[in-house]
């Protein structure tokens, strides 16, 4: 059988989401997965990232990063999304490119996709819960399979026990609060584990 693929999609700003990602990679990857790490498009004007000194420098940091694309959807066996909360809910950046999925959709594309979410805020109770489960609102209607960390280990409690998905609180100098590292290693794993159930049985 061959390896799991593996899209692991983010927004980030100042660099969290990023890092959470590059994370998910190394565990993917630990356990055979093909992985592509993609950013989704920036929507925010030219001016707003000129005017932020840590957002300028995160764009710059990140610009060989590929956008994701429609075809890597479809490539994919497995996806992880990790965004930053806004406001409860997903930014604009990530909904704007899951809108553009309808055409996947109806013909049945991300039928059984294996996915997960990750995510962050500034505070403990910023929304990390809300912003994860809006995203799998959206993938209750692809009919993916949503494969949450839940307790299946206790990384899960070193990192702040969040069910749905690993998230982090991050600080106002940009820093990480929790040690999340092993908590997204391990969802990663657990993702591709389930991936690899699924493939098995469609073969």
């Amino acid at each position: 059988m061959s390896n799991v693929k593996l899209a692991v999609i983010y927004y980030s700003m100042g660099g969290t989401n990023y890092q959470l990602s590059k994370w998910a990679e190394e565990g993917a990857k630990e356990v055979g997965a093909d992985v592509k790490v993609l950013k989704v498009p920036e929507l925010a004007p030219e001016s707003a990232i000129e005017s932020n000194p840590a957002w300028k420098a995160h764009v710059e940091a990140t610009k060989d990063v590929p956008e994701v694309t429609l075809d890597d959807l479809e490539w994919a066996d497995a996806i992880i999304f990790s965004v930053p909360t806004r406001f409860g809910n997903m930014p604009s950046q990530m909904k704007q490119f899951l809108d553009t999925t309808g055409g996947l959709w109806f013909n049945g594309k991300l039928v059984n996709k294996v996915v997960s979410a990750m995510s962050s805020a500034q505070n403990s109770h910023g929304g990390q819960e809300a912003t994860i489960l809006s995203l799998y609102t959206t993938m209750y209607h692809w009919g993916a399979i949503v494969a949450t960390p839940g307790y299946s280990d206790p990384v899960i409690f070193a990192s702040g026990g969040n069910p749905y998905g690993t998230s982090v609180t991050v600080d106002q100098d940009g820093n990480m609060v929790e040690d999340v590292q092993a908590a997204v290693k391990h969802q990663a794993k657990r993702t591709v584990q389930i991936a690899e159930w699924v493939k098995k049985g469609n073969q």
